[in-house]
């Protein structure tokens, strides 16, 4: 569960901007076909930040009851009351593990985000992955905290999405010897990260190209790096579409084109701009991306 690819599923909306809950009873059946490893609800590209509570928790009960593959489920918040309710509410509702983002906009000092993990590890039983993504919450998760962090008995692996190589090859070095997994936050950097000791990849892309992704980790885990890099330049322009504008929009796009369920996006992120909506249509039509 914590090795191979994990596409962060987006939330498909209806036109007036509610849960769609068919659609995402879709989407969920079509990845759990695609040779993924499992997947992610409620992450950034589900948009957990404009979900209620209500939402959220619905959200993660749909993917549990409909998906095959396992269910990481996103439950992080900067109020660690929420967190924890979010995070035993996910257990109760038969996830997985849970995947937790340091606490953004309040910055706690190293000693505040420690305890703030190991509370909601305390008092929820369930398996905990860390997710360290700084550029959009202001906040690092340096090696050294998630090396500590690494020897509470349910924290068991990191979503790092820190864009940094080097901080990600020092969390293996500093976690080497013990259980705890590190996955690619990255998709640009998957290939790489792998070659580093990384177990897989937390995806963007593969809610657009889920068996291409899941080949390119294969091949690595497999050692075949000449057809990991094939591939991985395959998707290098499909990677970096679904960052034309800020994620999820691409993604969410993406998906009426591939016929999957996805619908508008809630304020505050807007819809697409068109001119870069026609070079995503054109790309996908270009690789023959289809649902």
């Amino acid at each position: 569960m914590y090795s191979g690819v994990l596409p962060a599923i987006i939330t498909p909306f209806h036109e007036d901007k509610s849960l769609d809950e068919e659609g995402l009873k879709r989407n969920v059946e079509y990845l759990s076909k695609t040779g993924i490893a499992g997947m992610v609800p409620c992450g950034t590209t589900g948009e957990a930040a404009t979900l209620t509570f209500e939402e959220h928790k619905r959200v993660i009960e749909i993917a549990v009851e409909n998906s095959t593959v396992p269910v990481i489920a996103g439950t992080g918040s900067n109020n660690t009351r929420e967190a924890v309710e979010l995070t035993c509410h996910a257990a109760e509702a038969g996830a997985d593990a849970a995947l937790l983002i340091t606490p953004y906009y309040n910055k706690p000092n190293d000693r505040g985000m420690f305890e703030h993990f190991k509370t909601v590890a305390e008092k929820c039983d369930i398996p905990i992955v860390l997710y360290n993504v700084p550029k959009r919450t202001g906040i690092d998760l340096k090696p050294e905290l998630v090396a500590k962090l690494s020897r509470i008995k349910n924290i068991v692996a990191i979503k790092e999405a820190s864009g940094s190589l080097s901080q990600l090859s020092q969390i293996i070095e500093q976690t080497r010897g013990s259980d705890f997994s590190v996955l690619c936050g990255d998709d640009d950097l998957t290939l790489p990260a792998m070659a580093l000791g990384a177990k897989g990849v937390i995806s963007v892309v593969a809610n657009v190209a889920p068996r291409k992704t899941v080949a390119m980790v294969d091949a690595m885990m497999k050692g075949d790096l000449e057809k990991a890099r094939s591939l991985h330049y395959e998707l290098a322009p499909l990677v970096r579409a679904m960052f034309l504008e800020t994620n999820p929009i691409p993604v969410k796009t993406a998906h009426k084109y591939l016929g999957l369920a996805g619908g508008p996006l809630r304020l505050p992120l807007g819809e697409m701009a068109a001119d870069k909506e026609k070079m995503l249509k054109e790309l996908l039509v270009t690789l023959g991306e289809r649902a």
